[in-house]
């Protein structure tokens, strides 16, 4: 992997900030990849550009852009989030 300038790096950071959902494609050159398929959260973007995740099956470890094939997924709301809450009802009984 070539050295990232500060602003490619800085631009992952504001791309992958904590909490954003990723689904792994393909990591063809790790020894132990994480399937492709497997979706987890970024923990961090560490100085060298590293997209740290914790993933659905345990595991945390970081992909490499340019490197792993991997996407960003939207979170599907819980089914609280998902209600949108109602305006307050003045009742009055007189």
């Amino acid at each position: 992997m070539e050295k990232l300038s500060r602003q490619a790096i800085q631009r992952y950071k504001d791309m992958y900030p904590p909490g954003t959902g990723i689904c792994v494609d393909n990591m063809p050159d790790d020894p132990r990849p994480i399937s492709s398929g497997t979706k987890g959260k970024v923990i961090a973007v560490d100085d060298i550009g590293t997209i740290h995740c914790a993933f659905e099956n345990g595991r945390q470890l970081g992909l490499i852009p340019g490197v792993d094939s991997f996407h960003v997924v939207k979170e599907e709301l819980s089914e609280t989030q998902n209600i949108e809450e109602e305006p307050e009802l003045q009742m009055n009984m007189t």
